[in-house]
């Protein structure tokens, strides 16, 4: 017969381990923020997208008077001190115009539309007016956007990123006095990037004459995502 000591013992054995009443209290609670840093330049170059449209009885007729005309505002755009690296082509196209005859019971084609862009890069703004100036009077017969930016962001990026960790450090000290605790250490950080804020822009159909063009200002903006732990 089994003394009572050992029933004990193999009756305690069966029973789940007792944790500590307070263990849930010991886990911190986190804080999640959003910081964003903004900083703003002048800046020192820009975009122009250039572009001819040209149209014919032909395709091969609209597309060899495109070429011509794109030729030529090549060669003023490297007159006007733009280097060959600074301009490439991105849009080639060539469509059929279909007309209704008959009464409406019969289309065909027409002629043909050839178009052509170019984007140019202007490193020295103060040719710019000069620059527009130029591939307008060889044919260039739609401008179709000026960006301006930064050539070496790198510097001005690390800065707004700077700006925005303060900013989520602000943002998680207000959460965390309002729920009447502090801030612990940091958990993660999250790089959100950094961009181009909008920049001025221009479009305009062809005119005659250097046009008046201000850069102003543009902004470039870094986000980061950090979790604090939230201390008593």
């Amino acid at each position: 017969m089994r003394s009572l000591s050992a029933l004990a013992f193999a009756a305690s054995l069966s029973l789940p381990l007792a944790l500590p009443s307070h263990a849930e209290s010991t886990t911190p609670g986190l804080i999640t923020v959003t910081g964003e840093g903004v900083v703003r330049a002048v800046p020192d170059q820009a975009m122009l997208q250039i572009g001819v449209t040209t149209q014919a009885d032909t395709a091969a007729a609209a597309m060899s008077a495109n070429s011509a005309a794109l030729t030529l505002i090549v060669a003023q755009l490297t007159g006007a001190g733009i280097a060959e690296r600074d301009m490439q082509t991105s849009n080639l196209s060539i469509n059929p115009n279909w007309s209704t005859y008959e009464g409406g019971a019969e289309s065909r084609i027409s002629s043909y539309v050839a178009a052509n862009q170019i984007d140019v890069r202007i490193r020295a703004l103060g040719s710019l007016g000069a620059v527009v100036d130029a591939a307008v009077s060889d044919g260039a017969n739609t401008l179709n956007g000026l960006t301006f930016g930064v050539t070496d962001q790198k510097p001005l990026l690390e800065e707004a990123r700077k700006a925005a960790v303060a900013d989520a450090r602000s943002r998680a000290e207000v959460l965390a006095a309002a729920t009447g605790g502090k801030l612990g250490r940091v958990v993660s950080i999250n790089d959100g990037g950094g961009f181009s804020g909008p920049a001025p822009m221009f479009r305009a159909e062809a005119a005659a004459g250097a046009p008046p063009v201000q850069g102003g200002e543009v902004s470039l903006t870094a986000t980061v995502t950090i979790v604090y732990e939230l201390a008593d």
